[in-house]
């Protein structure tokens, strides 16, 4: 009588969390989620652990919670987790502006991101990227 249960929106071993009103253009973001595609988890944590960009700790929770969703809700092997996936998108831009000279009008763009990583269970003999 119930309604029907929803569809998972991911294959059956992977998982994904997604990090929503990062404060920082997509750009910017694309770049530390390049540097942990295709590797295995706990490089990847270790990566964005001692990354210098200011970003990189949202990126490394939202991973985290990826690999949360994995083990909890999915029953997959922590050990054997790859990043699969990891793409950005564009969220809400806020204008600000500034007095500029002659009176002009200088456009302030602050604009957010929002980030999905998609991490999937991989056998022992394919392996990720060391």
């Amino acid at each position: 009588m119930g309604q029907d249960k929803n569809p998972r929106r991911v294959a059956e071993n992977e998982a994904q969390a997604v990090a929503r009103m990062l404060r920082t253009s997509p750009q910017k973001l694309n770049l530390v989620a390049a540097m942990i595609r295709g590797k295995k988890v706990e490089n990847a944590l270790a990566d964005l652990t001692f990354s210098k960009r200011r970003i990189a700790g949202d990126v490394r929770k939202c991973l985290q919670s990826a690999i949360a969703n994995a083990e909890n809700n999915h029953n997959l092997d922590v050990d054997s987790l790859v990043v699969a996936e990891a793409y950005v998108g564009k969220n809400i831009v806020m204008k600000r502006g500034r007095p500029r000279a002659r009176g002009r009008y200088g456009r302030i763009m602050k604009p957010f991101s929002q980030l999905t990583i998609t991490v999937r269970q991989v056998d022992a003999a394919q392996g990720g990227q060391a």
